[in-house]
C-alpha cells in the first residue's frame, strides 16, 4: 500500500485509488452552478482493512451518496483549512485488494466554488451570451465534485455535459454522440489518458473553431476567431513535430486550443486536448505564441508524468520550460534562441526571489506544503529555478547523452506520478549504465540536497547572450538623459527584444525621469500597443519614474486583462505610487476578475481577511 504523501488532500488514496471518473453534469447558466452526478470506481489498495472512503471537497452541496447502487451512510466533515471539508464514505465490509466499488455522488456547486468562474453576457465580446469556464489547479478540482484531489491520483474520464450553449472538456469530443434535448444539448467526451483531478475542465458558451493544423483547432468567441486562427495557423504542427522530436509521439490525439475571455487568470493552462489560453497571446503579431509551445510541452511533463504533489511542482515546471525553450531553438534554429528565452526567465527568477526574500520557503525548490494554500506558493521559482536544475543536468552529461535520458524518464514515468527523489533515482539509475561510466565523477558531484532544498537564486549559468547585447546595449543609451529615441531603434525586434530591453531599463539604479518615460512610451509605440506584455512592462517603468500620467494607463490595462503574471505585479506598482486608485481599480474590477486572481490581489493590497489578521 503506498503512503499518502501530499500534505494537500485530505483523501485516504492509500488505501482506495479513483480509477476511472464519470461527470454527469448540467451548466445551469441561470443559477450559475453545476448539478447532476459523478460517479469515481475507485480500488481497493487493501484486503478489506478500510471501511470508509474519504474524499476531498470544498463547498460542494452533496445530496446523496450510493455506493454500488445502494443508498450509502456519509458525512461531510468539519472545514478545516486550506484543504475544505472531507466527505466521509462507509465501506462496512470493506473491499478485497483489487476490487472496484461505484461511488456516485448527486451534488451541485455552490456559489462559494472557486474552480468556475461565470461571465455574464456583457463581460463577453460580442455581448450575446453568458460564458463560463474551470481552472481546477492547484486544489480546486473538490469545489466542483468530491473526488480525490491530487495530483498523485489519476483517472480516465467520461464526460456527459449538458448546456444550452458550445461545451469544451479535457476530453476527445465524441461528435456522434452530441444529443439535442430541446434548447440544451448533451455534449460528450471522452480521456482515455489516466489524468489528475486538476487537469479536469469545462468550458461553455457561445464558442466558435476552425483548423490550425492537422491534429489542431482553435475555438473561441465568434468576434475573435479569425485573429485567433491567423495568429495561431502555421505554427501549431511546427511545435507538434518538434516536442515528438525532442520526447517520443504525442499520446493524447488531438491537440487544440480554447482562446478564453480575458479574466482567465493564467498564460495558458495545460488541459489536455484543449489547453486553455488567455487572450493576451492573441496580440495581433504572433509574438507571444510561446506560451503555446509551454502547455504543448506539458502533454509530455506534467500531463503523462506529473509531480506527486505540489511539493514537487517543479517536476512538471522546470521540466516543461526546459521542453518549451527546445522546442523554440528547434523552430527558431539554435541555441541562441534558447538561452535568450532562458535570460528573460533569469530575470523573472530574480525578481521573484527579491519578492519574497532569498532566504523565504518558498524560493526553494521543494516546498513544503503543510498547512500551506499551494495557490499561496505559486511563483515564478519552480519553473525557473525547476528549469535551471535539469538545464545544468543537460550540461553536465552532455546534449547527446540527455536526450537519450529523455525519453527514457517520460517512458518510464507515462500515466504515473513521482517526486523529486525518484526523478534522481532515475537519473542515476540511468546513468549507472556502463556506456556512461566516464560521467561517473561528473554526477557524483550533483549537490542532489542543495538543489532541492536551498533557498534562494541557483548558480547562474554563462547564457548566450547574442540576441540579447543588442537589447542591453540600447538600454545603456538611455542611461543618458541626452538621449534621442527613434522608432528606427527597435523596428527590427521581435517582441521578447524589445522586453528583455524593458526590462533592463526598469533594472537602472536611477529610474528615467518622467520626461524619459514619456519619451521611451512614444517613440516605440508602447503605451498604445495591443501586446500587453510590452505594455505592463512599460507601466512599470513609468510607475517608478512617476509619472502620474501613465497611472490611469495601468488601471486601464487592469480593467482589460485578468492574467495574474500582469494584474498582481501591476497592482503591487500602482499600490506603491497611488493606493487610492489602485484600491478603486480593484473594487471597479472585482467581479471581472477569477476567484483565484481576486484572492491573491486581496492579499497584495492587504484588504482581505488573511491579510488583515495576519
Amino acid at each position: 500500500m503506498a503512503p499518502v504523501r501530499d500534505p494537500n488532500t485530505l483523501s485516504n488514496y492509500d488505501a482506495w485509488r479513483t480509477r476511472h471518473t464519470t461527470a454527469n453534469l448540467k451548466i445551469d447558466f441561470t443559477a450559475k452552478c453545476l448539478r447532476g452526478s459523478v460517479i469515481l470506481e475507485l480500488e481497493s489498495q487493501t484486503d478489506k482493512a478500510s471501511k470508509e472512503i474519504i474524499l476531498d471537497s470544498s463547498y460542494v452541496t452533496v445530496n446523496s451518496i450510493k455506493l454500488n447502487s445502494a443508498p450509502s451512510l456519509w458525512e461531510t466533515k468539519a472545514r478545516t483549512e486550506p484543504n475544505g471539508s472531507p466527505v466521509h464514505i462507509a465501506v462496512p465490509e470493506g473491499a478485497a485488494k483489487g476490487e472496484v466499488v461505484k461511488v456516485e455522488i448527486e451534488l451541485a456547486t455552490t456559489d462559494k466554488c472557486t474552480a468556475l468562474q461565470w461571465l455574464t453576457p456583457a463581460q463577453t465580446s460580442n455581448k450575446a451570451a453568458p460564458f463560463m469556464f474551470s481552472q481546477c489547479q492547484a486544489i480546486h478540482a473538490r469545489s466542483l465534485f468530491p473526488c480525490q484531489d491530487t495530483p498523485d491520483v489519476k483517472s480516465t474520464y467520461d464526460f456527459n455535459i449538458t448546456s444550452p450553449y458550445v461545451v469544451v472538456a479535457s476530453g476527445v469530443p465524441v461528435p456522434d454522440d452530441t444529443k439535442d434535448l430541446g434548447e440544451e444539448k448533451l455534449y460528450k467526451f471522452q480521456q482515455k489518458v489516466p489524468i489528475p483531478s486538476y487537469l479536469f475542465a469545462l468550458s461553455s458558451g457561445e464558442i466558435a473553431s476552425a483548423p490550425v493544423g492537422k491534429r489542431s483547432c482553435v475555438c473561441t468567441g465568434p468576434n475573435e476567431l479569425k485573429a485567433s486562427q491567423w495568429e495561431l495557423e502555421g505554427d501549431m504542427d511546427k511545435f507538434l513535430e518538434a516536442a515528438e522530436k525532442i520526447v517520443f509521439p504525442y499520446r493524447w490525439g488531438e491537440y487544440n486550443v480554447l482562446v478564453l475571455p480575458p479574466s482567465f487568470p493564467y498564460g495558458g493552462m495545460e488541459n489536455p486536448i484543449f489547453t486553455f489560453a488567455t487572450p493576451t497571446i492573441i496580440s495581433g503579431d504572433k509574438q507571444n505564441i510561446d506560451v503555446i509551445a509551454h502547455e504543448l510541452a506539458h502533454s509530455w511533463s506534467g500531463n503523462l508524468v506529473t509531480s506527486c504533489s505540489w511539493e514537487h511542482f517543479w517536476l512538471n515546471e522546470g521540466w516543461t520550460m526546459y521542453l518549451e525553450r527546445r522546442i523554440l531553438a528547434s523552430i527558431h534554429g539554435g541555441d541562441a534562441h534558447f538561452d535568450f528565452s532562458a535570460i528573460r526567465g533569469w530575470k523573472a527568477l530574480e525578481e521573484a526571489i527579491k519578492e519574497y526574500g532569498e532566504d523565504h520557503e518558498f524560493t526553494k525548490l521543494c516546498i513544503s506544503h503543510k498547512g500551506i494554500d499551494p495557490d499561496d506558493a505559486f511563483s515564478t521559482v519552480p519553473y525557473e529555478k525547476g528549469f535551471h536544475f535539469v538545464w545544468s543536468l543537460d550540461r553536465l552529461v552532455g546534449r547527446e547523452n540527455f536526450d537519450k535520458f529523455i525519453p527514457y524518464y517520460f517512458g518510464k514515468w507515462s500515466n504515473k506520478s513521482l517526486d523529486s527523489y525518484e526523478f534522481k533515482d532515475t537519473f542515476l539509475e540511468f546513468f549507472s549504465a556502463p556506456e556512461y561510466s566516464d560521467l561517473k565523477d561528473k554526477i557524483a558531484s550533483i549537490d542532489w540536497e542543495g538543489r532541492f532544498h536551498s533557498t534562494g537564486l541557483p548558480p547562474k549559468p554563462e547564457f548566450d547572450t547574442s540576441l540579447a547585447d543588442v537589447c542591453y546595449e540600447l538600454a545603456e543609451k538611455w542611461k543618458s538623459k541626452d538621449f534621442t529615441p527613434s522608432p528606427s531603434d527597435v523596428s527590427s525586434w521581435t517582441g521578447n527584444q524589445v522586453l528583455v530591453f524593458l526590462n533592463a531599463v526598469q533594472d537602472f539604479e536611477e529610474p528615467l525621469t518622467v520626461e524619459q518615460s514619456q519619451a521611451l512610451g512614444k517613440a516605440y509605440g508602447l503605451s498604445a500597443s495591443k501586446n500587453a506584455e510590452l505594455k505592463a512592462a512599460y507601466y512599470h517603468i513609468a510607475m517608478r519614474s512617476k509619472d502620474a500620467s501613465a497611472y490611469q494607463g495601468v488601471a486601464d490595462l487592469l480593467g482589460e486583462v485578468g492574467r495574474m503574471k500582469f494584474v498582481r505585479p501591476l497592482f503591487r506598482g500602482l499600490n506603491k505610487v497611488d493606493r487610492e486608485l489602485a484600491l478603486k481599480t480593484f473594487e471597479k474590477n472585482r467581479e471581472f476578475y477569477h476567484p483565484i486572481c481576486r484572492q491573491m490581489v486581496e492579499k497584495d493590497l492587504g484588504v482581505s481577511e488573511a491579510a488583515n489578521s495576519s
